[in-house]
């Protein structure tokens, strides 16, 4: 019986041995999940009238993806949102970790006239609320503009809401979201405000243009 349980002793040994010396020959497991890049966004993020393939969120992670740095973008684009609906549904947004949010809302609030100090408000607590469920989050907002036939006071107003809001919560600033795009008949699509293909990829570069240095 003692030499049976020495035996199973060996066994064991060799065994475990051979355990070892295969872990120590296997390549490390890469087990970093990727960061994220949450868009809380209306249809210039959910790409309307496109495919959501062709919209410059998934443009972004195309060149995240050619950078070779470790983030994913997850898209919150909601086609007609405003800042008020983005603060509705971002404690839900938010259920996934988030390393970087970039709030690309306000557009629809200028077609509707909404008065740039409500949208600012709105803009101020979707940031309050990111920080708050994560603190060292970074925030990239989005410049927009309205055309001039809503009123020279009121463009000049709402266009100042975005860099007002990214300074107050030091915050990086996109000046202008559509730079490039807006009032370019070829780049639109026929209603004159959302970007074709080629739209999006001028949309695509001027986001990445601040983007890419908070990845590095």
């Amino acid at each position: 019986m003692a030499r049976l349980h020495l035996i199973r002793a060996g066994v064991w040994t060799l065994a475990m041995t051979v355990l070892f010396m295969l872990a120590d020959n296997l390549p490390a497991a890469d087990t970093a999940a990727p960061k994220s890049v949450l868009i809380l966004g209306d249809s210039l993020a959910a790409g309307y009238g496109i495919t959501r393939e062709e919209a410059f969120p998934a443009l972004l992670q195309k060149k995240i993806e050619t950078a070779k740095l470790p983030y994913r973008i997850v898209n919150g684009g909601v086609s007609g949102d405003t800042t008020a609906g983005g603060l509705r549904r971002i404690d839900w947004m938010l259920k996934q970790p988030a390393d970087v949010l970039i709030v690309e809302l306000g557009g629809n609030d200028g077609l509707r006239g909404i008065p740039p100090a409500e949208t600012k408000k709105n803009l101020q607590g979707i940031i309050d609320k990111a920080k708050q469920k994560y603190p060292q989050i970074r925030i990239i907002v989005a410049g927009m503009q309205m055309p001039p036939n809503m009123g020279e006071d009121y463009t000049k107003a709402f266009a100042e809401v975005f860099p007002s809001i990214a300074q107050a919560n030091k915050a990086t600033l996109i000046p202008f979201l559509l730079e490039g795009v807006g009032g370019q008949a070829d780049l639109n699509q026929p209603d004159g405000i959302h970007p074709t293909p080629k739209g999006h990829q001028v949309v695509a570069e001027n986001v990445w243009k601040v983007l890419e240095p908070v990845l590095k």
